[in-house]
């Protein structure tokens, strides 16, 4: 565990839920930078969190993104699953599109953290190619090999110019 971010800690040798967010404007795609997690410099992830015992995977994917984002948003369809295990990390992640309805953004935090030991750094809009240049380990595994914001939309690409 030496790799571990000990602002993980909490994380580890647990079975976490996960619902995150796909939100897209504008082309580009909104991200949440963490500071190290196990084994990188960085990590890039679409906003999301634990699920709580007795809360839907919507309302859990609505709770995140007001704590991170400060964004009220509106969950759409199902996307995707990802299952994340790298020890001493295990989570299911399950994928949703989501629209923002109100709110203001602003890098938010982890409320089960304390101040001086949170992993969210930064919130940033990002293009394809803006997240192709982000180090291929420092980014979330469905961001690594991304050509297009279809791609996690699940739509065919469109090669129009």
């Amino acid at each position: 565990m030496s790799d571990l971010n000990p602002a993980a800690a909490a994380y580890a040798k647990k079975l976490r839920v996960r619902a995150c967010g796909i939100c897209i404007k504008e082309n580009k795609l909104l991200l949440m930078r963490h500071s190290n997690t196990i084994g990188n410099n960085a990590f890039w992830a679409p906003p999301g969190g634990g699920l709580q015992y007795g809360e839907t995977i919507h309302d859990c994917l609505r709770r995140e993104f007001e704590e991170e984002t400060g964004l009220q948003v509106e969950v759409n369809r199902f996307l995707f699953v990802n299952e994340f295990l790298q020890e001493p990390l295990h989570a299911v992640e399950f994928f949703f599109e989501v629209n923002p309805v109100g709110g203001e953004m602003t890098t938010g935090s982890d409320p089960e953290a304390e101040d001086g030991n949170q992993l969210i750094e930064h919130l940033q809009w990002l293009s394809v190619k803006e997240i192709q240049a982000i180090p291929f380990g420092d980014k979330h595994r469905s961001l690594q090999l991304l050509l297009s914001l279809d791609d996690l939309l699940g739509l065919p690409h469109n090669f129009m110019p």
